[in-house]
């Protein structure tokens, strides 16, 4: 996750300095708290929660945990784990919704912070959890704010009662109509809004409010008259968590004007430094029960402090994606697809449909940010290219449905029409085929419950390979240079290894003189694998 990044690459290059120590000195925990104490606070974390948690993990270093633990390394990085956990909030929370519906939830925030927009994330989510809400446009201020909501809801496919217009448009923001009311009794709109959904039988209300550019006495009296005459069950603080040291002011403000229930951090997709979700929870006391990763209204996930904190020290987070993959992917399709792979007859129209449920998981360089070890190809990551599976989709939607089912009859003219009707090369057409060919070959061995050999990274230690044959292949250089072959010749006499170029890593990632994974990653990649 993008908001981190930093943050990551400070702890993980901590950690690192305390590898192949058999025991940990007290000068090596105050280096190592020191460090950690820096990483926070330039990922502006708010100072009273960084002294709390270097103080609760420099008390548990020096203790019997670490000092007679097996590897008291790993020993401080669980530490750390637990220790953001707890900062985080704990304990995963959900919506608590009322015995009578509709369940009421109220949107508090400071404007721009993405309130309106997450009002259409969470009614989308909620409606493919079964449930039927109802969008009520409150936010009678900011102009356009009510038709906002209203194209946010239609996106979303969720019902929007907004009876007033609101702030229609910027020529009507003048300070009186913009500070003042705009046009419309909010606090009316709220309470008009819960009656009709409970004559509709709508189950959940969610309340979008107007927000402020700062924190003032008018936006609290509005939010709180708002909560005292809907009573609601819920009162999220939507915060932006690229806002760091000012995230504390701002959610203090609010909860001595308005309190909360709960808070919705928005922008973690951001490149900031993220201390507002570092801090929030704990300065406040309220738990932080959703996160919006990005623009798309999927781009939205429930919130949990164990993930989060694996995902900062660069753990990963294998079961949301697990989860992502639950969610896109047909169970019955894909073990049509896995036939196809033990057959021979997985085709290009097959690859397009894979790849098509892919997309719907949402970014794929967020889903690889989930993966254990991800700070490793962090540059690769923030280079990558979103609209390449655009093109390559292009690609294979040039093709006749012959073409898609054959490859092999791909030949120099038809490559040459379909790259002209995909608006791209005969080269990245040649290259589609070539690494569809790799995949077909490599997902194959894995449907017969072996595990690929991933180019560049080397075999993997006890892992079959589909049954392959193993083949002698005889010994000495191949070199086309006389000398250079004599050479290597000579060495290999000697018991000694031939100088080879450095290998890249797999799918172009990564680069030489990288370490490889340890045999521990490989065996649960493995594993995981093997379950498909």
């Amino acid at each position: 996750m993008a908001t981190f990044g930093n943050l990551t690459d400070r702890l993980v290059d901590t950690f690192k300095n305390l590898r192949g120590k058999g025991k940990l000195s007290a000068a090596d925990v105050d280096g190592t708290v020191r460090e950690i104490r820096r990483a926070l606070l330039d990922a502006d974390v708010a100072l009273e929660v960084v002294k709390d948690f270097t103080a609760r993990v420099r008390e548990r270093a020096m203790g019997d945990e670490v000092s007679k633990a097996l590897n008291p390394a790993q020993q401080v990085v669980q530490i750390v784990n637990d220790e953001l956990v707890t900062i985080l909030g704990g304990e995963a929370r959900r919506i608590q919704f009322a015995k009578n519906p509709p369940t009421v939830i109220m949107l508090a925030g400071l404007q721009g912070a993405g309130k309106t927009t997450l009002a259409g994330k969470l009614a989308k989510w909620l409606a493919a959890q079964n449930h039927t809400p109802l969008l009520v446009a409150a936010d009678l201020q900011r102009p356009n704010a009510v038709t906002q909501l209203k194209v946010v809801g239609e996106q979303a496919g969720v019902a929007v009662f907004a009876p007033e217009p609101g702030n229609v448009g910027a020529e009507d923001a003048a300070p009186k109509s913009f500070f003042g009311g705009g046009g419309g009794n909010p606090v009316k709109v709220a309470k008009d809004g819960i009656k009709f959904a409970r004559d509709k039988q709508y189950d959940i209300v969610i309340v979008d409010t107007a927000g402020r550019l700062g924190v003032d006495a008018e936006l609290m009296k509005q939010a709180s008259d708002i909560r005292k005459a809907i009573d609601p069950d819920e009162v999220l603080f939507v915060i932006d968590a690229m806002i760091g040291q000012d995230a504390v002011a701002t959610a203090k403000a609010f909860q001595e004007g308005v309190d909360f229930t709960g808070v919705v951090l928005t922008k973690l997709d951001g490149d900031a430094r993220g201390g507002a979700a570092l801090s929030v929870a704990s300065v406040t006391g309220r738990p932080i029960i959703f996160a919006s990763t990005g623009e798309g209204l999927d781009d939205f996930e429930p919130f949990y402090p164990d993930r989060m904190a694996s995902r900062i020290l660069d753990l990963g987070d294998i079961l949301t994606l697990i989860e992502q993959a639950q969610k896109n992917f047909d169970e019955e399709e894909s073990r049509k697809v896995a036939e196809k792979f033990l057959t021979d007859t997985f085709t290009l129209e097959d690859f397009l449909g894979q790849m098509q449920q892919l997309k719907n998981m949402g970014s794929i360089k967020s889903m690889l940010g989930m993966l254990p070890g991800a700070k490793g190809m962090r540059e690769q990551l923030d280079n990558f290219d979103e609209s390449e599976i655009t093109r390559t989709e292009a690609i294979i939607q040039s093709m006749t449905i012959a073409e898609r089912r054959q490859p092999k009859v791909l030949n120099g003219s038809r490559r040459v029409r379909i790259a002209r009707g995909s608006g791209t090369t005969v080269t990245e057409v040649n290259a589609l085929v070539n690494r569809f060919e790799q995949a077909a070959k490599m997902m194959k061995t894995v449907a017969k419950g072996g595990v690929p050999q991933v180019p560049g990274m080397g075999p993997i230690p006890g892992a079959k390979f589909g049954g392959a044959k193993k083949v002698q292949q005889k010994k000495g250089s191949k070199s086309g240079n006389p000398a250079k072959r004599a050479a290597e010749n000579a060495a290999l006499a000697a018991g000694a290894k031939p100088a080879t170029a450095a290998a890249g890593s797999g799918f172009g990632l990564g680069g030489a003189g990288k370490a490889g994974p340890s045999e521990e990653e490989l065996a649960s990649l493995q594993k995981l694998l093997g379950r498909g």
